[in-house]
Order: C-alpha cells, then structure tokens, then sequence
C-alpha cells in the first residue's frame, strides 16, 4: 500500500481550514466587539477538523483506516481539557465504527481512552509551557500514540504492518502536529495581541475624555470664580449685573460640557418613542435661532408635505445630535450666510441634510469626525459630534459628510421610517 501525497496533502488541509476559520472568528470578533465567542464557541473547530480528516481518510483497509485524526485529537485535548477530549473520544469512536473493520474500531476503542486520559493530567499544565516545549511535547505523544498502536495490533489483535508504512505515517504525523501547534500559538498570541489592543483602546478614550472634561470645565469654573470674587468688590450695580451675566454663562458653559458627556456614557437608547421628523427638526430649528441670529446666519428650512414620516428613537437624544450638528454648521462660519436644512424621502428611508457654507473640512478631517477629543475648533472637546454619531448609529441610522474647504460641508442623515402617514385631503 502507498500513501498518496495528494491524499495526504487534502486530509492535511481538511486540518488547517477550521484553524484558519478559527484565526477569522477572532477576527470578527474584535472587529465587531462580539462577546459571545467564549471559548465553547472555539472548541467546534478541533471538532470539525477530526470529522473532516475521518471523513475522509488517505487510505481504507480491512481492518485500518489511515488519517491525520491524531493530530486534531491531541491538539483539542491539550488546549481544550478534559470536557472536550471527551467529546473528542466519543465522536472518534462512533465514526470508527460506522466506517467499517472490527479489528480497527476495537483498536480505537483501546488506544483513544488510553491517550485521552494521560492528556487530560497534561493539559492542566500544558498551557503554561513555552513553544518548543509544547512542540516537544506533542511530538512525544504521537511517538507514544504509534508505539501503543503498534503494540495493540501485533501483539493483542496479531496483525502485521509493513514497518516502512508506520516510518511514513509517523514522520507525516510529526511534521503534521508541529506545523499546527505553530499556527495555533501564533493564532492565540494574535489574539491576545487584539485583546490588549482593544483594552488599550478603551483606556484611550477615557484618558482622552478626562482631560477633556477636566479641561473644558475648568476653564469656566475659573471664570466664573473669578467674577463672583469680583462681586464682593465695591463697584456699580450695573458691573455686578455684568458680572454675574458672564459667570452664569460660563457656568452654562461648564454644563453643557457635562450633558454632553452624560448623553454619550448613556448613549443606549432607554426611553425610545415615535417621533415625527419634521415636527422635530422645527423644534431644534427654534431652539438654535438665536444662537444664529446672533451669528448673523440664516437658517432656510425645507420640509417635504407630502406626509408625516416617523422614526423611533429618544425625543431629547435625537434633538440634541441635531442641535450639535447645526451649531457645528454656524460656528464654522466667520461671517454671514446661510444653513440649509432639507428633509427628503428616499425609499425606506428619510434623509435629513445639512448644508453650511463655512470654512469646509479637509478628507482626513472628515475620516476623524467623531472621534474623541477630536474638533476642528480652536475651543472645543469634540464630545458634541461623538454624541451625535452615536445617537444616530443607536437609531439604526448613518452619517455621510461632504466639504470643500473654503466652501462649506454638508451633512447627509438617513434613518430608518417606522411609520407614514399620508396627508388626508
């Protein structure tokens, strides 16, 4: 009998497509945060390795059926424990005996048992070890596995197997288990590289939102000291009314820094209702006229009737990722002009768009907005356009941006349509 490279080479990747599925499972959970993949999740794949190799073998005989099941069998037991080699024993030996050859399912029977109960003591400690110990080690137990093998078919079952066969077969199994344990190390050590990526972005962003917040509110808490001190000099009643005009903004200032911090730590949609867009986008339109007007910016309002559409989403969340966006639209402005605010339907959708005619954005600046800590005022936190991401993202909805610098930058909002109501004639 000839082992068939070809054969050998398709059980081989029969093995090394789940590990490569299982490198783009840990893939996908970093890149969408996804909790759920524990590792009850990661044990299918040593499975569907040992089934894809029995499955279909190198060679079947009478009484042998040749395959690289060892290798997932050894491996999953090592870095699964005890729970999965036995999972692993159980499944091995229902394929064994539905492929056929009594004397190789009796042998199965015997050496399996015998191999999986010595890994289950060495798992306990094989993870602790470095590579080339692990490497050492898996090596050692396929040698164990070939000699109990050996010794169990010529002396218990008194079958004869061509020495060259097992030269061969042993030689393959151990190029075979110390290629995967390296894929399998590097594997995990990439993914605990993400892990450590991920935490490191988490404290980022705290660091980054502390020195914010301490920053932002600082400055008019100092401000507002200041003029309160100030208040106890001996000046005009008039004075003291300036005085406490400008600390009372200033400490409006400090609040607005702090609600704004509050609505992204509770971004999560709580309270969520039907809410009629256009009655909404009025409502902010109202709320920051006078900031406008005091801007000498004119906001031109144009709301489609051919209908009322809905969309489902917190009332004050989606009225202040509004209201950041506006104010965003005339503080960027440095003289007068003008902010259109258009409200399109478009398939199951509505589009709310937002054209300024400010100072514009560079393509990288546009790639950054929302991020923390990152403004493209020379006075700012950046928190106002991070909550205005997320809240729009908590509805199910997306942000386009468009700009030219010198021309202005235009805000494409789409979400999704709960309800419409036609206008009745």
């Amino acid at each position: 009998m000839n082992l068939m490279t070809k054969d050998l080479l398709i059980n081989f990747l029969l093995i090394l497509f789940p590990i490569f599925l299982l490198q783009m499972s840990y893939l996908v959970k970093y890149v969408y945060r996804l909790d759920a993949l524990k590792g009850s999740f990661l044990s299918i794949f040593p499975i569907l390795s040992l089934v894809l190799c029995m499955l279909f073998p190198v060679v079947i005989e009478e009484d042998f059926v040749w395959d690289l099941r060892w290798i997932p069998f050894l491996l999953g037991g090592l870095y699964g424990g005890y729970r999965l080699g036995i999972i692993l024993i159980v499944i091995t030996l229902i394929i064994r005996y539905l492929s056929g050859g009594e004397n190789g399912f009796y042998i199965s029977c015997i050496t399996f048992p015998i191999v999986g109960f010595s890994l289950f003591f060495i798992s306990k400690y094989y993870l602790k070890l470095s590579v080339s110990k692990k490497i050492l080690i898996g090596i050692s137990l396929i040698f164990m596995v070939h000699i109990l093998t050996q010794f169990i078919s010529t002396v218990v079952f008194e079958l004869t197997i061509g020495i060259s066969l097992w030269k061969q077969y042993f030689t393959i199994q151990v190029i075979g288990i110390v290629v995967v344990i390296l894929l399998w190390e590097v594997i995990l050590t990439n993914f605990q590289v993400l892990e450590k990526l991920v935490k490191a972005e988490k404290l980022q962003i705290v660091s980054h939102l502390a020195a914010s917040i301490s920053h932002e509110v600082r400055n008019p808490l100092t401000v507002t000291r200041g003029y309160i001190q100030m208040l106890s000099e001996d000046v005009s009643s008039h004075t003291k009314v300036r005085y406490a005009n400008i600390a009372l903004k200033e400490l409006d200032r400090a609040t607005d820094v702090i609600n704004d911090y509050l609505t992204f730590a509770a971004i999560s949609p709580e309270n969520t209702e039907r809410l009629r867009v256009s009655e909404e986008i009025q409502h902010v339109v109202n709320s920051i006229k006078p900031l406008a007007n005091n801007n000498g910016t004119e906001l031109k309002l144009s709301l489609f009737e051919d209908g009322a559409y809905y969309i489902m989403g917190e009332r004050k969340k989606f009225q202040q990722s509004l209201f950041n966006i506006l104010k965003n639209g005339i503080e960027s402005m440095d003289h007068a002009g003008e902010i259109y605010i258009d409200l399109i339907h478009a398939a199951s959708t509505v589009q709310i768009k937002i054209q300024d005619q400010g100072i514009g954005m560079t393509q990288e600046q546009i790639y950054r907005l929302g991020e923390p800590y990152f403004t493209t005022k020379n006075k700012g936190t950046g928190l106002g356009m991070m909550v205005s991401y997320s809240v729009i993202k908590s509805m199910d909805g997306t942000v386009h941006v468009s700009s030219v610098q010198g021309k202005g930058t235009c805000f494409s909002i789409n979400l999704p349509i709960h309800k419409y109501e036609p206008n009745c004639v």
